[in-house]
């Protein structure tokens, strides 16, 4: 049997709140065209009744409910209460009044059954804490014919991760990563998604790692402090570091962040799996 069992992550924590309200803006620039990606993978259509998993500030959320309209309807579920008020004043911003939140965790959504005609989650199946579980009572809230469709991130050996986190790791060595804790490369191979969905009880299930453009709009430094709040598992490793140290490991970072610089931008590019299945 295939499992995910994660300790809990603090994805709520105060660094992060401020970080996602100090970078809102450049950090939904740099995401968008993933959360463009997905949104075009999902397909929604007016009327549907959808529900994003792992929504944080609100996306693919709040594009979604624009998508859904006339009639659709948009369920934001997450964790954090505080990342979810963000993503309802993003939504209200946009005069949006088919958008709710909903405070909760993916391993037991409060949902009726056949609840839902369309699922999604960016950059969340990764964290629960048993993925096959949160997949399985997904299944049984969407509707027969459903989809659900999730974006992953593919191998930690690509531009953003490798100028970033990985710099850090060649200097502290040990583990990048907490042992049982979040991995945000869990389903980086090659068709373990797909593997978790059809253990849940999904059909027609597809999967690619397509490159998009992750793209942030600003200098090296913002991209790294950035980086350094939200990129919570990696917080147990970067506290390893010596505080005297810190310089040193910051400007080999900055170095290797800049030689994907071009102009005003950083443009990384990023690799990531795009996966779905259908509730038969």
């Amino acid at each position: 049997m295939m499992t995910n069992s994660k300790k809990q992550p603090e994805w709520g924590t105060s660094y992060r709140l401020i970080a996602s309200e100090k970078w809102r803006a450049k950090s939904a620039a740099m995401g968008k065209d993933v959360t463009r990606t997905l949104v075009e993978y999902a397909r929604p259509e007016p009327g549907m009744q959808v529900l994003d998993l792992a929504s944080g500030t609100g996306e693919p959320a709040i594009s979604l409910a624009s998508r859904v309209l006339p009639g659709g309807h948009v369920t934001a579920l997450d964790l954090s209460a505080d990342l979810l008020a963000i993503a309802d004043e993003r939504a209200h911003q946009r005069g949006l009044t088919n958008f709710t939140t909903r405070q909760g965790d993916a391993q037991q959504l409060p949902f009726a059954e056949n609840s839902f005609d369309l699922a999604t989650s960016r950059f969340g199946v990764m964290f629960f804490r048993d993925a096959v579980r949160a997949l399985r009572g997904l299944h049984r809230a969407m509707r027969p014919g459903a989809r659900a469709c999730f974006v992953a991130w593919g191998p930690a050996e690509q531009p953003y991760w490798s100028s970033t986190m990985a710099v850090v790791h060649q200097h502290v060595g040990g583990s990048m990563l907490a042992p049982g804790g979040p991995d945000p490369f869990s389903f980086s191979d090659s068709g373990s998604l797909s593997a978790a969905l059809h253990e849940a009880g999904f059909s027609a299930i597809e999967e690619t790692a397509p490159t998009v453009p992750w793209t942030w709009p600003g200098t090296a430094e913002e991209v790294w402090e950035q980086s350094r709040a939200v990129a919570t598992p990696f917080q147990p490793m970067l506290g390893r570091v010596p505080t005297e140290q810190w310089p040193d490991v910051q400007e080999k970072v900055l170095t290797a962040i800049r030689q994907y610089q071009v102009g005003d931008e950083i443009r990384f590019g990023a690799t990531i799996v795009l996966a779905s299945g259908t509730k038969a």
